[in-house]
């Protein structure tokens, strides 16, 4: 899964490009050579820690680039799209770090945020050894890799489902209840203010319409007088209209013998009449709009006064009023048909209750029972391992009392590393050397479920030798046929096994002022003899090149 890994100008290292292969690919050097450094450059692109001493002395910043074939479906793929990121299929896990200490992190070459970049690296990649965040060991996660053994994820998302309706139930249940309990402490109250408002029935918009209505009314009767003496003048018995008519009358009769001098005075004096009759007009419903009952001027002031009296009384603007009335009469509903709703939410609550109990209590039971199978998978692995008297044992503690949406269990690894001794949590029971094979002996069972598709072990064969380290080489090739793996060893019983062999090399450069870290992939006589090196030490002899040849030879076979 992992193509490339890219490393530009950091410390012994001022450019390194590392091809990876399917399988097994090992890592072997001398001490020293920077194996460490490797796997800290590692790190830093799956978004470890920055630290300013990884940039090489002399230069203003380093990087680290990883790149990925990433399959669709695929977690990481998921974590790029909650954040808005594109997914080509290929991922680009990019670090920068600063020699001031900043560092900058980029996927596809779209800038993120460190915790995004650590997020989709420990979806990619587990690193098990002294650089490792140690998510096996972290029990928040041995519950979902558990059920992942036993395939239990269609069962823990239907559970899920189930806590969810769960939660709506019971938190439908309160509401209705706390509004019940609101609504008895206050039920005279609100049974009396609700009449009265139900009985005053107020509208929305109603105080600006009757307000509107009283100004009109209140100024009408000012304005009257002056209306009625413009309408005298023009419609009444002083109204020039009917001379006006007459005299067009006149001047039509003497039309035929001066057109041209009577016929624009004719037109201009027409005009003037339909003006004056059209101003009659106006006047008349003017006067008509200021025609009022005065006891509808009454009606109208006692709706206005006792709309706001009920304002100031309630401490509401008039105009929610009739909201206000709404919540109350629901209010007094709630009182008077609460209990009815309250055993239907009761029931309701009670049933998602029952139908999420049976279906926990059965994938606790059924937890248990894997718990068996895993316990007995992986302590087969520990004899080989050099375990042979430790004990593995998965704890699964349930508690109705504490539910939560993946059920009512706590499930964690413990082990017990000699007989007699007290079990406990594997992080805290178990040395380093007895901790790493260990997880070997976990990854080895679980394959590629709950498991990064790539795994790197730093040094997980260190204290041991022989038979173990040739069971280790041998449970790490079988690892790899499910995921890729990659791991840094002394043990030629391991480096015997891979399917790609990495040789990290320290070279002097500038005449010895200053020395640089290699990496090469080697060919199968150089293995051979990088092997024999494992073997003997620091003088490679015949026996050692034709034990490293067997060793070889065996582990093909």
């Amino acid at each position: 899964m992992l193509a490339r890994l890219s490393i530009r100008d950091i410390v012994l290292i001022e450019r390194l490009d590392i091809e990876f292969s399917r399988g097994l690919a090992v890592l072997t050097g001398e001490t020293g050579a920077g194996k460490s450094i490797l796997l800290d450059a590692f790190a830093l692109a799956l978004g470890g820690r920055g630290d300013a001493g990884l940039v090489r002395h002399g230069a203003e910043q380093g990087q680290v680039t990883a790149m990925f074939d990433v399959p669709k479906g695929h977690p990481a793929a998921g974590i790029l799209a909650e954040n808005g990121l594109d997914d080509t299929g290929e991922m680009i896990l990019r670090r920068v770090q600063l020699a001031d200490g900043r560092t900058r992190a980029f996927i596809n070459d779209q800038a993120i945020s460190v915790q995004t970049l650590k997020a989709v690296g420990a979806a990619l990649v587990e690193i098990h050894g002294q650089h490792d965040e140690r998510a096996l060991v972290d029990a928040s996660t041995h519950r979902q890799l558990l059920d992942a053994f036993a395939g239990h994820e269609k069962d823990v998302a239907a559970l899920e489902a189930l806590w969810d309706i769960r939660r709506t139930a019971n938190a439908d249940l309160d509401e209705h209840r706390a509004g019940m309990e609101r609504a008895a402490r206050e039920a005279d109250y609100l049974r009396h203010a609700s009449q009265e408002l139900k009985t005053l029935a107020p509208k929305e918009g109603e105080e600006t319409e009757l307000a509107g209505r009283r100004t009109t009314m209140m100024q009408g009767e000012k304005i009257a007088t002056d209306l009625r003496e413009a309408q005298e003048a023009i419609g009444g018995s002083h109204s020039p209209v009917a001379s006006l008519s007459a005299a067009v009358r006149r001047l039509e009769r003497r039309a035929a013998n001066a057109p041209a001098l009577i016929e624009p005075a004719v037109k201009a004096i027409d005009i003037a009449i339909n003006a004056l009759e059209e101003a009659d007009q106006h006047l008349n419903a003017a006067l008509a709009a200021t025609d009022f009952d005065p006891a509808e001027l009454e009606r109208i002031e006692e709706r206005l006064f006792a709309l706001r009296a009920a304002s100031r009384k309630y401490s509401t603007p008039v105009d929610l009023l009739a909201a206000l009335a709404a919540q109350y009469a629901g209010d007094v509903a709630l009182i008077d048909a609460g209990a009815d709703q309250l055993k239907k939410l009761e029931a309701a609550a009670g049933e998602a209750d029952k139908r999420y109990a049976a279906a926990a209590a059965k994938l606790s039971a059924a937890r248990t029972k894997a718990a068996e199978k895993l316990n007995k998978a992986v302590n087969a692995e520990l004899a080989p391992l050099k375990l042979e008297r430790a004990k593995f044992m998965t704890q699964v503690d349930s508690n109705a009392a504490a539910p939560g949406p993946q059920g009512i269990d706590r499930v964690e690894f413990w082990v017990q590393t000699n007989p007699g001794t007290k079990p406990g949590p594997m992080m805290k029971v178990a040395s380093g050397g007895e901790l790493s094979r260990f997880l070997l002996a976990l990854k080895v069972v679980l394959a590629d479920r709950g498991s990064a598709p790539t795994l790197v072990f730093d040094e997980i064969d260190t204290g041991v030798g022989g038979a173990v380290a040739d069971a280790i080489g041998s449970r790490l090739a079988r690892l790899a046929g499910k995921v890729q793996v990659m791991a840094v060893t002394h043990a030629p019983q391991v480096a015997a096994r891979a399917s790609q062999h990495l040789l990290i090399s320290k070279d002097a450069l500038d005449k010895g002022k200053r020395v640089a870290t290699r990496v090469n992939a080697l060919a199968a006589d150089h293995r051979r003899e990088e092997i024999a090196r494992m073997l003997a030490g620091a003088e490679i002899t015949a026996e050692a090149r034709a034990a490293a040849e067997r060793l070889l030879r065996a582990a093909t076979a």
